[in-house]
Order: structure tokens, then sequence, then C-alpha cells
């Protein structure tokens, strides 16, 4: 009976190794959600990241591209309408993406929609034809760039008598683009992005009277006139008259 008890655990050295055997998965289970949640959050971050700098390389790509054609005119000076930059809104005409599958010159209006989610930043798209809108039986709907917006600033910079200006929340030369624009989203999930500062390089071009692209004029800079700031509204543009053609004998 003494050797069969010898050869045999007691019931306290059966509990203490079960004791131990739960600590050690208890143990093991934490480290594998611990593991579990930090890549889940890295692929968060990582998703996140990726999305930003999508979301930047379009709007960098879309306001380089703008262009001076006219898509309305301003009822207050009756001139043309090639950019209109407010604190939450740009518009402005450039080549359509080439993934949408169409060509051509179209308004890009970048602003914030709300829907049930919350304020969104989107951008929508609409044709430019001989100086207007054309408006499609069905239109695209918002293409969404940033869900979950909770803060947007929008800057526009020229050149004035002094050389380059301050930063404006909003500009009001409509006739003319902006030297730069400056972006500033801050979302929920992301916090406050890095800051975009994009340069529109046609911004040194002076639209030409009775055309709907602009030429490089002489001494041109770009976001002034002379006499006028940036961000200012522009009068209606003046036509010059050509004398007449002296008649051949």
């Amino acid at each position: 009976m003494s050797r069969a008890r010898a050869a045999g655990f007691t019931l306290i050295e059966v509990l203490l190794a079960t004791v131990l055997l739960a600590s050690g998965l208890a143990l093991g289970f934490a480290t594998v959600r611990a593991a579990t949640a930090t890549a889940e959050r890295g692929e968060a971050i990582a998703a996140r990241t990726e999305r930003m700098r999508a979301v930047e390389g379009f709007l960098r790509r879309r306001l380089a591209g703008a262009q001076l054609i006219a898509f309305g005119q301003d009822e207050e000076t009756g001139g043309a309408l090639r950019f209109v930059g407010e604190p939450d809104r740009i518009r402005f005409v450039a080549d359509l993406p080439s993934y949408l599958g169409r060509g051509g010159p179209h308004l890009h209006d970048i602003g914030v929609f709300d829907d049930q989610d919350g304020a969104t930043l989107a951008v929508s798209f609409t044709m430019v034809l001989a100086g207007g809108l054309v408006e499609e039986d069905q239109p695209r709907p918002p293409e969404p760039l940033v869900e979950g917006l909770t803060g947007l600033r929008i800057r526009y910079r020229g050149l004035d008598e002094d050389g380059i200006g301050e930063w404006l929340d909003s500009w009001d030369s409509h006739e003319s683009l902006p030297l730069q624009v400056s972006i500033e989203i801050e979302s929920a999930d992301g916090g406050a992005w890095p800051a975009l500062v994009v340069v529109l390089p046609q911004a040194g071009i002076t639209p030409q009277l009775g055309a709907g692209r602009s030429r490089m004029g002489p001494g041109a800079r770009p976001g002034f006139r002379p006499g006028r700031g940036p961000g200012r509204s522009l009068g209606p543009p003046r036509t010059r008259t050509r004398a007449p053609a002296p008649e051949r004998q």
C-alpha cells in the first residue's frame, strides 16, 4: 500500500500542476490577443496612411492640372468664372481623370457634403463646353474622398505689388488662378492630416479674351492685375476696338 502511494501524485500536486497549466494557457492566449490587436492596429494605420496618400495625391494632381477655362459667368461683375475658392469649397476646370473613361474639361467641385454618417469631403464632375456647364441626364454622384470629416480649412495665395501675398480664406479673383492652394484636413479616424500645399502651374497664364483657354501674356504675373491685389473681385473684361483699315484705291 505504501509503495502504491509513493508511485502516485498527491491531490496538492495535481492541483498545483493544473494551476500552472491554466496560468500558462492564459498567458499564451493573452500574448496571442495582444499580437493580434497589434497587427490589426498596424493594418489600420497602414490603410489610413495609404488612404491619406491617395487623397492627397488626387487633390495635388487635380489642382496642378487646373486650367483657365470658364465654366460660368459672375452675376455681380459680369466676368468669367474660372476659379472660385471658398474656405470649404473649390471649383475649377481640369481634364477628367482617365479612370472615369471620359475625357475633356470638366468642372471639379470639391467641397463638404452632409450625409447620415456625418460630413464627407467629396468631389463632383460636370462637363464644361463653350464656357458653360453641360448637365447630364444621369449625373454621377459625388465621389467621396474623406469620410468622417471633422475639420477642413482651404486657403489661397497669389502675388501682389510686393511679391507673394498673404494667405487668404477665399479667392475672389474668379478670372485668374491663385499661385498656391493650402488644404488642411481633420478626420475622426486619422486626426489632423499633414498640410497639403499645391502650386498651380497655370497661375502665370493670362486669360485670352474671347477664348475658353488661355495664353501666356507678356509680363503676366499669377493672381495679379495692375492696381488690384489677389482675392479681390475683378470688373468685366474690357474689349479692345481696332480702327478700320484704310480702303485701297
